[in-house]
């Protein structure tokens, strides 16, 4: 599989650079073609792969580049689902993959490697973070891949007998998954997201019912049983279900009497938790839905919980500063993500609000506003946001940027105060990547004295 032929790998990044260094050592012909021309930093990895005879075209799309010659088309997941060589491909009935079905499809299968797979519209990288955790924790081996940084490709030639791959999939991922088949698949929850890529909410829906679409009786489907929209896409799956739920006890994981059981079994307090909020303890009982099928201990698991402050740029808190607390939460790019933050506190809030300007609607924040004492308008979309603010009754200050907005913020601050960069918004229209702004927020709540 995957040998001795010609193989077009489509968007370079990390996924395409891992992709190249497999593909290349079997035997294949491998053009790697993007639009982008590389950045200075990518030259050593071209040099590398070069010297490897990858062939590279930056710049430019051909129309006559991809011909029946091929064999696949590796796409990135940040590629277009509707690009003109996707369309090609399957006109010319060359399979669209992406790195992670072809890692998948190379994993030894004499050497009982058992894959976690999560996905969600919210919480993954938080749950996949805490499973890879109890894992870690409880001294398995185990190996952390896919949409959270670490390209699965790379892990290929370091696998041994019986380790885990606890792999984070992105419905851009899910998009070109074909034989993909975890042992374990998580849903954190469903609902409308990413439809600049995926087109419709209903396409989306169907992307992330992918995640469960070649498993078997043999393979377990974790679901939150709160969620109507993950149960609709997901009851004609094959898989064997259970269940996690924060609205009572249920015959799974759930959230009675402010302490996390599995089954009838306690496994911790939430006042030894360090993360906050119900959409947290979520991912936590997802997560230790997941482990437990593998027979992770209880302590491993609750001193991972008693340490574990959450994933950097996801609700992050930052510091305290007479008595104000500071959260980052630049990764809630959309505004379920938002209302997620909003119902995570139960103090007044100062609310970093906005970004790139791609219609979202702002109206749906107005119930979880009861908190919110100001909003700082930002980015590209502050305009509306001020408009919203404003009919809220509000008070709403107007910001370019966010240097200006931070610095108003903390001068009509005052203690007990919560002072969230939860933008609800993408960040393009000044930022690389979201990223980028919750490290600007966080080095001027480090300035502060």
């Amino acid at each position: 599989m995957f040998e001795n032929g010609k193989i077009l790998i489509l968007g370079f990044a990390r996924s395409g650079y891992e992709a190249a260094k497999v593909l290349v050592k079997r035997g294949n012909q491998v053009l790697i073609n993007d639009l982008k021309q590389p950045p200075d930093t990518e030259h050593g990895k071209i040099e590398e792969l070069e010297q490897l005879g990858v062939k590279f075209l930056f710049g430019e799309h051909p129309e006559d580049l991809l011909d029946s010659s091929y064999q696949y088309l590796v796409k990135n997941p940040g590629v277009p689902i509707d690009h003109p060589y996707v369309k090609k491909a399957k006109s010319l009935e060359i399979p669209v993959i992406n790195e992670t079905e072809m890692a998948y499809r190379l994993l030894p299968k004499n050497q009982n490697i058992q894959l976690i797979a999560i996905t969600g519209t919210n919480g993954k990288t938080t749950t996949t973070t805490l499973i890879y955790k109890f894992l870690v924790e409880d001294s398995r081996r185990v190996h952390l891949v896919g949409n959270i940084g670490y390209p699965f490709c790379s892990f290929l030639d370091k696998l041994e007998e019986n380790d885990i791959i606890v792999d984070e999939v992105s419905c851009q991922q899910l998009e070109n998954l074909t034989e993909f088949c975890p042992n374990i698949a998580v849903l954190t929850n469903v609902s409308e997201a990413h439809l600049e890529f995926m087109k419709t909410y209903q396409h989306y829906k169907e992307v992330k019912a992918k995640l469960f679409q070649n498993q078997t009786q043999e393979d377990v489907a974790i679901l939150n049983m709160g969620d109507e929209e993950s149960l609709r896409v997901t009851k004609s799956i094959k898989s064997s279900v259970k269940y996690f739920s924060s609205h009572g006890e249920i015959n799974g994981a759930h959230l009675t009497d402010k302490s996390i059981y599995y089954y009838d079994e306690k496994i911790v307090d939430l006042k030894d938790v360090r993360l906050i909020g119900t959409h947290n303890y979520e991912n936590i009982m997802a997560a230790i839905m997941a482990v437990k099928e593998l027979g992770v201990s209880n302590e491993a698991i609750r001193r991972v919980l008693m340490d574990f402050s959450g994933v950097e740029h996801r609700l992050e808190f930052v510091r305290e500063v007479q008595g104000r607390k500071f959260y980052n939460d630049t990764e809630a790019t959309n505004i379920k993500c938002c209302q997620i933050a909003l119902s995570s506190f139960h103090a007044p809030i100062i609310l970093f609000l906005g970004g790139y300007e791609r219609g979202q609607d702002f109206e749906e924040l107005s119930d979880y506003m009861g908190e919110v004492k100001a909003i700082f308008a930002i980015g590209s979309c502050r305009n509306r946001v001020l408009e919203f603010g404003r009919k809220m009754n509000i008070p709403t200050y107007s910001y370019e940027f966010l240097k200006e907005a931070f610095l108003e913020a903390w001068h009509i601050s005052s203690e007990e105060d919560i002072l969230l960069l939860s933008p609800a918004s993408a960040s393009w229209d000044q930022y690389k990547q979201c990223e980028d702004r919750g490290d600007e927020f966080k080095n001027y709540v480090m300035e502060l004295e």
